[in-house]
Order: structure tokens, then C-alpha cells, then sequence
């Protein structure tokens, strides 16, 4: 089952927001790929207001376990003339599993005009060499296209760095998409590990760069690098660039790691 078709099969409940369905083809362990979730509470909080301006942040804690039969309520928090707070709460028999705040706002004019973010260099993606390898392969293999956006290495540092591009895309709304990619990469301090072993994002707080996230063939360059990992606990940044080398999504967050 595609991410389209898992959207495109949900039934709206009263008084707001939906069900759907998650299925055994999009869990990473006991619990579903987090990006799916985050756009599912996304998906819903975008339907549940009329000509709402572009999504600018999100906030996503990762409460408990998502699989199978899936409710999603939405609540606006407040909406003004520049900006509308919209919170989207994912449950699991019956249990708040995953909640999102998401902010859309209008572009505003300003005299300030600043971009210090970071470049990206990539190996183009038409030359890129495809992920042979994955923790969770199927999960990857039936869903997502991994390739190679940095020289290999041998060298053992807390950083990751992707191409990666979703199998399925047809019909998703840009922000959506993007949020799914946005968590597609294994958390960064996985990468100092001698073996790949249980995780779980905790929360996510991200920026939206851009009103209308676009890209070429729905390629999309994805990095993450940690700066803290201690006590089973990980801090980490992350960005997303369209394939024009424009940064689209930004953001931090904390993952528990089991190893």
C-alpha cells in the first residue's frame, strides 16, 4: 500500500479529522516509519481549514506506537490575519500516539533579507550510486530510493547524507511529501555504532524554507548530523535541499537509541 493510497483511503469522522489505516509495510519495528505519521497529522490538519497560507513549522512528538487502524483529530488553536496554529493528534487504540503543531503563515514583506544556511555539494543524483545496504531493507525497498550524495568512506562520523526520493508521490500535496522525506535518514549518531540496533524518534521541531517545496523527479537531498549522543539519548540537526541545491526544510531533532 502506497502513501497515496493510504490517504486516499481514509474516511473523515465527525467533527473533524479522519481514519485511516497503517499498514505492516510501513512500520520500522513495532511502530510506523515516523515521517508517515508527522504527514499523516499534517495531511489532516491541512484538511481541516480553507485556504490556509503555506506551512512555515512544525512541532512532532513521537508519543507511543502507531500500526493498524489509525484515528487523526484536529484542533485550531488560534487562526489571525497573518497566521493560523492548527494541532493534529494521531491515536492508536484509543491512545494519543503521535502530535503534531503545525504553524502556516503568510509571506510577510521585510527590509531584512538573510541567508546564512548551509550549501550543499552533492554527487548529482543522476550519477549517484544507490543505497545497497539499509537497517530495515524492506521498509526502504517497498517505499523509498536511497542513493549515495557523498563519496563512501571508511571514516566513522556522526553525519548522513542522501539522496532519497519516494517511490509513490502521485497526488501528495509538496509539504506533505516533504515531511515524509524529511525523516526517511537512520539517526546520525547510528552511524558510530558497531551494529544497527532499536530507536525511536522522540520529537521533531522543523522549519519550512519555502511556500511551495518543489523538486526534480521527486529526488530530494537529505542530511542529518548529530552534535550529542549520551545516556541513550541523541540531538541532532538535519536539513533537506530541493535537487537545485535549495534548502527547503530545516530542523532538530531528539532520538533515544537503544544500543
Amino acid at each position: 500500500m502506497t502513501f497515496p493510497e493510504i490517504l486516499n483511503s481514509t474516511t473523515a469522522r465527525e467533527g473533524g479529522g479522519f481514519t485511516a489505516h497503517v499498514p505492516k509495510s510501513w512500520l520500522q519495528g513495532r511502530t510506523a516509519f515516523g515521517g508517515l505519521s508527522a504527514a499523516l497529522c499534517l495531511e489532516a490538519a491541512m484538511r481541516s481549514e480553507p485556504d490556509l497560507p503555506p506551512l512555515r513549522s512544525a512541532q512532532i512528538a513521537f508519543i507511543g506506537p502507531v500500526v493498524g487502524d489509525v484515528e487523526v483529530e484536529t484542533r485550531l488553536l488560534r487562526r489571525g490575519r497573518t497566521a493560523a496554529f492548527i494541532e493534529a493528534t494521531l491515536y492508536c487504540d484509543g491512545k494519543p500516539s503521535t502530535r503534531g503543531l503545525f504553524v502556516f503563515m503568510i509571506r510577510i514583506d521585510s527590509e531584512i533579507d538573510l541567508d546564512q544556511t548551509m550549501k550543499a555539494d552533492p554527487i548529482p543524483v543522476e550519477e549517484a550510486v544507490p543505497v545497497a545496504k539499509h537497517p530495515d531493507p524492506n521498509f526502504f525497498v517497498n517505499n523509498f530510493d536511497l542513493r549515495h550524495s557523498v563519496p563512501k568512506s571508511d571514516e566513522r562520523k556522526p553525519e548522513i547524507q542522501r539522496w532519497c526520493c519516494l517511490r509513490e508521490r502521485e497526488g501528495l500535496h509538496p509539504a506533505v511529501e516533504l515531511m515524509a522525506i524529511g525523516d526517511a535518514l537512520p539517526p546520525a549518531a547510528m552511524m558510530l555504532a558497531k551494529e544497527f540496533g532499536p530507536i525511536s524518534t522522540v520529537n521533531w521541531m522543523v522549519n519550512f524554507l519555502t511556500d511551495q517545496p518543489a523538486t526534480k523527479d521527486g529526488w530530494w537531498l537529505t542530511r542529518a548530523e548529530a552534535d550529542y549522543a549520551r545516556n541513550g539519548t541523541s540531538s541532532q540537526a538535519m536539513q533537506v535541499w530541493n535537487a537545485d541545491g535549495q534548502l527547503v526544510m530545516s530542523g532538530f531533532q531528539s532520538v533515544a537509541i537503544f544500543v
